[in-house]
């Protein structure tokens, strides 16, 4: 099996391209990066296969399809007999069931610390050994990937938008496809995903300007929507703060080894470090964690101990406590307004719906009012690990409520 059978489709400016390429490189596959490294037949001919996946003439190979999920732009993975991935979490499962899959022989890759005499397999990203480490991983995991996504699409475009390349570097990566029209896919990709700022729950105070920016680059107040733009600062500098004494004495989140909520972490963070601004606001926060990113980037896994311990140690309670302020409240009122509005017979939800300024809900989160569009593939996630939650045993449970805070908003109503 050769490595330019394994595509991975999508972009660098993505969080969960970053995750999804961090977890490959944890695992030492050969793939190639498409269209970044693809020319223009190859670029068109997986185009059209990823295509064919979003309009549903293709089969995903995992995870199961339900109502709820939408399928995203990027990233997929594409390999050979038409396996089709998608969803950066469910990528990171299918990896861990198919290491036999891997497309190289030779050394453990990324100088993963194994024991000699120890089997070459590499330790899972989503362990099975302890189900209160595995939730904490799939707490840590589903946070990042549904709040932290909004955390780092508004440091990008409001942090620094004065000097983030987003749009230029996308052009750069479909060189090969757009040719000549790189500086107009860069304006127009800049311009989009401003406007689509509200949706990502990022909204500026009424009459917000930003100095030395063009009318299109201005992040966009919404007249019915309360601001935002102080509550998601306010959360990632209490993210920060709750992070940075973890990589004081830590290596990885939960102790000496890389996991799926590692690559959750790497990838929203992530996404920040070619952004300036935003990068030196990690850096001036949290430096251990801003060198800790960058070694992720640069697929160093050296520290990684394939057979070291993961625990629930006193560290991840501040961190804890921030994911539970946030996160459960926003799940549980998305998911009370997704039932409210199915049984008036409303079909149409997400990034569609707030177009139309439908489906919308009002709730509280962190101190203020918030509103929001139901998003599909939140309720299918949360409940997800509301179900892993009410199936724990009491001993887990037990376990985890010892770092959890009191009020973490986890039991189903």
């Amino acid at each position: 099996m050769t490595g330019s059978q394994w595509i991975l489709w999508g972009s660098a400016l993505s969080p969960f391209f970053l995750k999804t390429r961090s977890m490959l490189d944890y695992y030492g596959w050969t793939y190639r990066v498409l269209p970044d490294e693809g020319g223009l037949l190859e670029n068109l001919s997986y185009a059209l296969r990823w295509w064919s996946i979003r309009s549903g003439s293709s089969a995903v190979t995992h995870p199961r399809l339900t109502e709820l999920d939408e399928l995203p732009l990027v990233p997929y993975l594409l390999g050979p007999d038409s396996i089709n991935l998608y969803d950066s979490s469910a990528i990171g499962e299918w990896l861990d069931h198919n290491q036999h899959r891997k497309p190289t022989a030779g050394p453990i890759p990324g100088n993963i610390q194994v024991i000699a005499g120890e089997s070459p397999e590499i330790a899972p990203l989503l362990p099975d050994e302890d189900p209160a480490i595995r939730f904490v991983i799939r707490l840590i995991d589903e946070y990042f990937d549904e709040f932290g996504l909004y955390m780092a699409h508004h440091n990008r475009w409001k942090v620094s938008a004065g000097d983030n390349r987003a749009g230029e570097r996308l052009a750069h990566e479909m060189r090969n496809v757009v040719f000549f029209l790189r500086p107009i896919i860069a304006r127009r990709f800049s311009a989009r995903q401003v406007r689509r700022m509200p949706y990502l729950f990022s909204i500026a105070p009424p009459g917000f300007q930003l100095p030395d920016l063009p009318p299109e680059l201005q992040p966009p107040a919404h007249y019915d929507f309360p601001p935002t733009h102080a509550l998601l600062e306010n959360c990632f500098e209490q993210l920060l703060k709750a992070l940075e004494p973890i990589f004081q004495k830590q290596r990885f989140l939960l102790g000496d080894r890389f996991t799926l909520a590692d690559a959750a972490l790497y990838g929203q963070l992530g996404m920040n470090l070619s952004d300036p601004e935003a990068a030196s606001w990690i850096q001036q926060w949290a430096p251990r964690l801003y060198s800790w990113l960058l070694r992720i980037e640069r697929a160093d896994f050296s520290e990684h101990n394939n057979t070291g311990r993961l625990q629930l140690h006193k560290g991840l309670v501040p961190l804890l406590k921030e994911i539970c302020r946030i996160y459960p409240p926003l799940m549980v009122a998305n998911e009370k307004a997704y039932m409210r509005y199915r049984l008036e017979g409303v079909i149409v939800f997400n990034e569609p719906a707030y177009r139309k300024n439908q489906a919308l809900f009002d709730t509280q989160l962190g101190g203020q009012y918030i509103r929001s569009v139901v998003k599909t593939f939140q309720v299918k996630t949360w409940r997800s690990l509301q179900t892993e939650w009410v199936r724990m045993q009491s001993a887990s449970k037990k376990k985890l409520l010892r770092i959890l805070p009191r009020r973490h908003g986890l039991d189903p109503d």
